[in-house]
């Protein structure tokens, strides 16, 4: 069987009780650590967008969960993709190789890049996209259980960031695992689900940060090389990588040295993004930086309320 390189793209409404199945979380990571959920499944049946809380993480006509790594470094270090429920293996693909797609690129069908479709019975079937290349354990016809390694999160197929887009369908109708009666207006985001424990909703965050002596490129930021040793006498810059940001969220940027706060800032974002990257700092002082150990902290402050926040050292000497 081919594996299917799209899905149908509506939410089913009024399906029965979601106490017939459940799912395990697909990735070898936590959720809010070392991982986070990018996207979100489509509630909009217009052009728009929406995800299940009517929340910014999901875009036009998206039908999957997107469990995403910050950088590709730490997809070079191998996060494995795991079976969420025990079934037969339907649908295999490997091969295809990792890199950001660019647009115009004819994958002629295989969008999906490298995955594995699983039959769970009764109609239920669950889907695993964008698989690092050669990393794809199982065959067609294997049988698997819950948890079972399926193969590593990648970026191969159609797709601009690491991740595994991870899909439910139950008689081929797209399932939502966070609104499995197919919402059509807000919810509670801690209402029923297809989880067999708790997924947390976060509405956005800061992915990662560094040092460095000038600000970086975002394609570094993104592949988890723009860190740079820093010197007495050079710039002293922090960047932060976020996601989910929205038009109006406050990033705050602060540097504290050995002898206090040397760099704080507020920026306004003015558009909602799914990804951005923001730096600052200062250029060395008369004298020199001093010797010794710079905190860096970045806060994300939505309505007046911090949502996220992550601090990271460096060390002059």
């Amino acid at each position: 069987m081919r594996l299917a390189s799209t899905l149908i793209a509506f939410v089913s409404a009024g399906l029965p009780s979601s106490a017939e199945m459940f799912f395990d979380w697909p990735v070898d990571c936590t959720q809010g650590v070392d991982c986070y959920i990018q996207q979100f499944v489509d509630h909009d049946q217009s052009t728009g967008a929406r995800d299940f809380t009517c929340g910014s993480l999901s875009y036009d006509g998206h039908k999957g969960t997107d469990i995403a790594l910050a950088t590709r470094d730490q997809m070079s270090r191998g996060v494995g993709v795991l079976a969420a429920a025990p079934g037969v293996v339907i649908g295999k693909r490997d091969g295809l190789p990792d890199s950001l797609f660019v647009n115009g690129t004819d994958l002629e069908g295989r969008d999906c890049g490298n995955g594995v479709v699983i039959d769970h019975g009764d109609g239920w079937h669950s889907q695993y996209c964008h698989l690092r290349q050669g990393t794809v354990r199982v065959g067609r016809g294997a049988q698997v259980l819950a948890g079972q390694m399926l193969g590593e999160i990648g970026l191969s197929g159609r797709s601009q960031f690491v991740h595994l887009d991870f899909s439910i369908r139950k008689d081929d109708q797209i399932v939502d695992p966070f609104a499995p009666q197919g919402a059509q207006s807000c919810q509670d985001p801690n209402g029923e689900t297809l989880w067999t424990s708790e997924v947390a909703y976060v509405p956005g965050g800061v992915l990662d940060l560094g040092f460095a002596d000038a600000v970086p490129q975002f394609e570094d930021v993104k592949a988890g090389t723009a860190s740079r040793g820093l010197s007495q006498g050079a710039p002293l810059v922090l960047f932060a990588l976020v996601y989910g940001a929205r038009q109006g969220d406050v990033l705050r940027m602060l540097i504290d040295g050995p002898e206090g706060r040397v760099f704080q800032n507020d920026v306004v974002l003015d558009r909602t993004q799914a990804q951005i990257f923001r730096a600052g700092g200062r250029r060395a002082p008369d004298g020199d930086w001093q010797i010794g150990r710079y905190a860096g902290i970045v806060e994300l402050r939505r309505d007046g309320a911090v949502i996220s926040v992550l601090s990271g050292t460096a060390i002059i000497d």
